[in-house]
């Protein structure tokens, strides 16, 4: 069921310093940010020859990242996506499995613009995860 690792995500409390180290430390190919206001975030993603790594800064005041890093000043991992093919299989699978999807149960769309849906991290080793439809 489960695909290729697509991206870790790391919150930042600074997306310019975050993205000027990724680029101008690491020579890292680093995208424009883009604003998800459905979701609460800006992101940023680093080009990497095996996958990526999405930089994640508050958008708005119900961010969840904002909360995120109220308990992470300095910031940290917040979450690690594979992909699947069906998303709704891996999402009934997971289920029947005993994880827990949160929000609706149902895909949002997400930064690439495909469907996607996150599992508790009490679930998955304290890890919260994101799955990605391809």
């Amino acid at each position: 069921m489960i695909g290729k690792l697509n991206h870790i995500a790391i919150a930042v409390p600074d997306m310019a310093k975050a993205s000027a180290l990724y680029r101008d430390t690491l020579g890292a190919k680093v995208s424009e940010p883009i604003a998800m206001p459905e979701h609460g975030v800006t992101t940023v993603f680093v080009e990497l020859p095996n996958t990526k790594v999405e930089l994640l800064h508050p958008l708005g005041e119900n961010s969840p990242i904002a909360k995120f890093l109220e308990r992470n000043p300095d910031g940290g991992m917040h979450h690690i996506c594979y992909e699947v093919t069906d998303i709704l299989a891996a999402r009934d699978r997971l289920k029947e499995k005993g994880a827990r999807v949160l929000g609706s149960g149902e895909p949002r769309i997400g930064a690439h613009g495909k469907p996607v849906l996150f599992l508790h991290p009490k679930d998955f080793a304290g890890t919260l995860v994101e799955i990605e439809q391809v």
